[in-house]
This record gives structure tokens, C-alpha cells and sequence, in this order.
């Protein structure tokens, strides 16, 4: 099986979108690739463990991507063997009438992930310089003090916002937590291939939205805003990773080898010792049970 490597996957540059991969090809077969990820969420399950015991940072996963790109079973399949405590997952909708009553990262400050914990967020923060670049309207609603018509949204708008996405970013980041924001690069193809089998396969049906359509005329849109995301975010402290997403094992082992090799690095997150007092004293406190 070909290696999956960090450097293969993260965007350290500039980037045009159309010249990055949306096949992974790892040179084996898909029942190699569900195994390697097995055994690669186990050590990552392990690791979390230790995490929280640490206790001083957080994991941040980020996930963008087209309609069906995956994201829902990604997180299903590369988090199955974490500890329920340990891990948070969130998927961001169209925003509530209170969410829109206070500024667009507000949720987000909300669904953060305490020390010791994973937060994966499913459609992220990214969706207010996504969606809302596509669908400029959509700000009106956030009733912006100097925003009065969709001309008011415009690229010093945009400017000011990634300004404030990148800001907010440092800032955790400054204070422990450790961002990992996944790109899951689907094809125009595959995508039309998995609204198909939605249609196709009766048990998936429900996973079908007309809405899908209207959004996928306007693909081309769509990857102008990410490419622009992307360029403009993807920094040390807050990195995006290119998921080529067209094979679902494949982008499922990507994510998680990636999380825990960067993960694994940090060599100061440790399970905590016992104090000297506690450790002394440690064959007393067997006895004493022993002779319950």
C-alpha cells in the first residue's frame, strides 16, 4: 500500500483547485485500505485517551465539501473507537433566529471542544465565506449595522470577514487548541454518480434534497469561493489539508493518518504522574483495600 503523508496533503502555498487531486490512489484495494484504517483509529483512539488525561489541548476538526462529499460517514468510520467522552461532533445548518441575532461566529464560539477533547465539526465557520459568497443575500439576514443591500456585500466586505476568520483562528490556536481544517475535494462526476444512487437506492432516498441540483449548478461558483478560502486561511497554526474525496476508504484513512502522525509529534502530551505523596503511599492504599 502506497504512504499516506502529511506533505502530500497540506497546503503550504498558493493553490488552483482544479490541479488538485480528487482521487487517492494508495495502489491496493479498498477491504487493505478499511483494515490500515482500523488499525490507524485504534492508536488514534488511544491517543485521545491520553489527551484528555493531559488535558491541555483541544483538536479541532474541520470538515468542507460538496453535497455528498462524505462527511458523514468520514466521521462515523475514523472516530468509531474514540471514547464517547472524549469527542464532540456538530454539524452547523442554516442558522437559527437567535444564532442570527448575534454575530456568525457566535455558534462556533459555542460548539468549541474543552481541553482534552476532539471537536469535529461537520460544515464549519467556513460556511460564512462559502455558501454566503454564493448566496450574497443570505447576509442581509444577519442585519448588519452597515450592510443595507446585497451592493453593501461586497470585496471589502469579504476582505474583512477572512481578516476575522484568520483572527479568530490565532486565537485559539494561541491558547491550545490544535486546527486541522480537511478540503474533501469531490469531482463533479462522483457527484452526480452518489445524487444517482440516492435516487436509485430506495433505503437513500431520504438523503435526497432537490436543493442538491440548484446547488450543483453552481459548482463552478462554489470552487472559486473555496479556492479563495483556502488560499487566504491556510496557515501554520490553521492548515488545510487537500482530501482527494472521490474514494471514500481511501479519504477516510487520509484524514486519520494525517491526524494522528501531526498528533503523535507532540511529545509533551502525556498522561499526568502522581504526585510524590500519592506514589509513595501506593502499596498502602492496596493494603487497605485488600483488607476490606
Amino acid at each position: 500500500m502506497k504512504k499516506i503523508t502529511i506533505a502530500d496533503h497540506k497546503i503550504i502555498s498558493k493553490i488552483k483547485l482544479s490541479n488538485l487531486p480528487s482521487i487517492l490512489d494508495l495502489e491496493t484495494n479498498d477491504d487493505d485500505i478499511k483494515k490500515e484504517l482500523k488499525k490507524v483509529r485504534k492508536k488514534l483512539g488511544k491517543l485521545q485517551d491520553t489527551l484528555y488525561a493531559h488535558g491541555k489541548y483541544s483538536i479541532l476538526v474541520c470538515l468542507q465539501g460538496m453535497d455528498t462529499s462524505g462527511k458523514d460517514s468520514l466521521i462515523r468510520e475514523v472516530f468509531k473507537d474514540f471514547n464517547a467522552r472524549g469527542v464532540e461532533v456538530m454539524s452547523f445548518k442554516v442558522p437559527t433566529e437567535l444564532e442570527l441575532k448575534h454575530d456568525y461566529l457566535w455558534r462556533h464560539y459555542l460548539a468549541l471542544p474543552a481541553r482534552g477533547k476532539f471537536g469535529v465539526h461537520n460544515r464549519t465557520h467556513y460556511e460564512n465565506v462559502l455558501v454566503t459568497r454564493v448566496h450574497p443575500n443570505y447576509i442581509l439576514g444577519e442585519k448588519l449595522p452597515n450592510i443595507h443591500s446585497v451592493e453593501d456585500v461586497n470585496d471589502k466586505f469579504w476582505d474583512t470577514r477572512f481578516n476575522q476568520i484568520n483572527n479568530f483562528e490565532k486565537h485559539l490556536a494561541e491558547n491550545g487548541t490544535l486546527i486541522f481544517k480537511f478540503f474533501m475535494n469531490l469531482s463533479k462526476d462522483e457527484q452526480k454518480r452518489r445524487l444517482l444512487r440516492r435516487l436509485d437506492l430506495k433505503q437513500k432516498n431520504w438523503k435526497f434534497s432537490a436543493g442538491d441540483l440548484k446547488e450543483r449548478k453552481l459548482w463552478d461558483n462554489y470552487m472559486d469561493c473555496y479556492q479563495d478560502a483556502i488560499n487566504r486561511t491556510s496557515k501554520e497554526h490553521a492548515p488545510w489539508f487537500n482530501i482527494p474525496a472521490d474514494n471514500k476508504p481511501a479519504a477516510r484513512l487520509a484524514v486519520a493518518t494525517i491526524l494522528y502522525n501531526t498528533l503523535k509529534e507532540y511529545k509533551d502530551i502525556k498522561e499526568p504522574e502522581l504526585d510524590d505523596k500519592t506514589k509513595a503511599n501506593l502499596h498502602l492504599y492496596k493494603e487497605q483495600l485488600n483488607n476490606e
